[in-house]
């Protein structure tokens, strides 16, 4: 799967402002008991008692990756924002457990790491109304679920991680896809062939048969379906400009997953931002950074 980096490559924020070789302040923190539920924290100096914190969740389809060297480690940390990145179950992971939809593992997991950040909320000195999402591709996914999902805190929980919000101030994702409905998919992006893994399905033409009986849980994860009014503001980010019902050469991270949700988040009022190709001239930051610094530390 493509990495935020290698999709990036060109763009000169992240060439000058890359994660630094920098040691976590907490690493490999549990927040459950699988492997794969571990975290990193890099805590920001500040002279504030509490500091606004980007969570970050890696890429790779939900098949690979790693919480190591989170995008925007080294700004955030010079403006003295905070840095989670999770690891979370894979989809064989959830397979093995017997979890179906699969993907329901990986969604869960980002939920309830997000939550255990912020039952540490004291101890790591964050501020708890700040926190923002960012990720790349199916991490960008994620964050963008989390961000129109209603909260998932259960107030009546005997367990006080489970009583945290979910809820996110602001999303940056790179290249994210915003429906796993094959359906939309495929009318966005003709020769798309991403999607069936989330449901344990070999191949689209299962998907797209079983699509109807799917839907509850289609609709469930979508970040397209579970837009709202009450949703925070998102930037999304691509590499390659948009062309609504054509084909693309990596279909996973094509703009026109950007441009199939963009209407949607115009039309329920989501104040939002999409780049497409490094085209600055319509946004009021002078690159993706600007975004999360004004959301986060205003």
């Amino acid at each position: 799967m493509l990495s935020i980096r290698r999709a990036l490559l060109a763009i000169p924020l992240l060439a000058a402002g890359a994660a630094m070789a920098q040691s976590p302040t907490h690493a490999n923190i549990a927040y459950g008991p699988h492997e794969r539920q571990k975290l990193d924290f890099y805590q920001a100096q500040s002279d504030q008692p509490k500091t606004p914190l980007l969570f970050f969740i890696h890429g790779g389809g939900w098949m690979t990756g790693d919480k190591a060297n989170p995008d925007f480690l080294a700004k955030c940390l010079e403006n003295g924002i905070s840095v989670a990145s999770i690891n979370y179950r894979f989809i064989p992971d959830a397979q093995a457990e017997k979890i179906d939809p699969p993907v329901k593992a990986c969604l869960d997991d980002s939920a309830r790491a997000l939550q255990f950040v912020r039952s540490k909320a004291a101890e790591w000195r964050i501020d708890k109304d700040r926190i923002g999402g960012c990720g790349g591709s199916a991490g960008g996914f994620t964050a963008l679920w989390l961000a129109f999902s209603p909260d998932m805190a259960d107030p009546a929980s005997a367990d006080p991680v489970s009583r945290e919000s979910t809820r996110l101030r602001c999303v940056m994702a790179f290249v994210p896809q915003t429906t796993l409905d094959p359906r939309q998919m495929q009318a966005w992006i003709p020769n798309n062939t991403y999607g069936n893994h989330a449901f344990g399905l070999p191949g689209m033409a299962d998907f797209a048969a079983k699509r109807d009986a799917l839907l509850p849980w289609i609709e469930r994860f979508s970040p397209y379906a579970l837009a709202s009014k009450d949703d925070p503001p998102v930037l999304l980010f691509y590499d390659n400009p948009p062309n609504l019902g054509q084909p693309y050469k990596d279909p996973p991270h094509c703009g026109n997953f950007g441009a199939g949700i963009a209407e949607k988040l115009k039309a329920v009022g989501i104040e939002h931002e999409i780049n497409y190709n490094n085209d600055y001239g319509h946004m009021r930051w002078p690159d993706l950074f600007g975004f999360i610094v004004e959301k986060l530390k205003q």
